[in-house]
């Protein structure tokens, strides 16, 4: 996933705002501005905000956790009691039309956590370090997040992957969800990743093979469609921790994980 602008985007405060439910037009809201004329927050200040936030701890390994009793973990939980609620009453009346309901999940920070790497990496982003992160496929599951695909697989809801990792880091991808237990439809009709070589049809708007114009909302808002018109389900549900994973449209409601470590335009 080609982190675009890593920044330390929210203080504690900001984030817990920014993790109600995701309504159209508040794709900027909450978010900080590079075109500042005042001066920024204060770098440091703001790593121990956002350590405070997530509850930030090595564990035995020397690797970087959150904290289940954290208020990113106690965010994270009130957004799950929510999503659960609505599953359950979307997917019955979508059922009940006849129609295929579905969920969608992106995978970086929304079902795998990388606090471990932004720590070591001071919130930057390097593609050789951050492929090799991604490779290992240890990272632990975001709070809950395992939890909430198998329940939308036991009410009947279809659930679909997709996300700014690249086709060559799927294996890694596919291990790493079987490890935190979102051991559901994770084979590649239900997982989409980038596939810069040889984009789906369905991106000619903005990818032909070897060349891929598409911005993250164009990608991810170009799958959806996909889900919807060509193979025939509805969305019930988007999952994302950006905003850009759910900007676009073709979902009925949708969900902002917090995330104040980077942000992907």
């Amino acid at each position: 996933m080609h982190k675009s602008l890593r920044i330390a985007a929210v203080t504690t405060a900001c984030a817990v705002v920014g993790v109600a439910v995701y309504g159209a037009g508040a794709a900027t809201a909450h978010q900080s501005t590079a075109n500042s004329t005042h001066e920024p927050y204060n770098i440091g200040l703001l790593v121990k905000d956002i350590d405070t936030y997530y509850g930030t701890a090595p564990d035995a390994n020397g690797v970087y956790q959150a904290s289940p009793t954290s208020p990113y973990a106690k965010d994270l939980a009130s957004i799950d009691q929510a999503a659960r609620k609505y599953i359950d009453q979307a997917a019955r009346k979508a059922h009940h039309r006849g129609e295929k309901p579905a969920v969608v999940f992106d995978i970086d920070d929304t079902l795998l956590l990388s606090l471990d790497y932004e720590k070591r990496y001071n919130y930057t982003y390097n593609a050789t370090t951050w492929a090799d992160y991604v490779n290992r496929a240890d990272r632990p599951g975001v709070f809950g997040s395992a939890e909430l695909v198998q329940y939308a697989e036991k009410k009947g809801v279809e659930v679909f992957y997709n996300s700014g990792l690249s086709e060559a880091q799927r294996t890694a991808a596919v291990e790493n969800l079987k490890k935190i237990g979102a051991d559901v439809n994770l084979d590649a009709d239900h997982m989409f990743l980038k596939d810069k070589a040889n984009p789906p049809s369905y991106l000619n708007a903005c990818a032909t093979p070897g060349t891929w114009t598409c911005t993250t909302v164009q990608y991810k808002s170009g799958t959806r469609a996909h889900i919807e018109k060509d193979l025939g389900y509805e969305i019930i549900a988007n999952f994302g921790d950006q905003y850009s994973d759910l900007d676009g449209g073709y979902a009925d409601r949708t969900y902002k994980l917090p995330n104040p470590t980077y942000f992907v335009s």
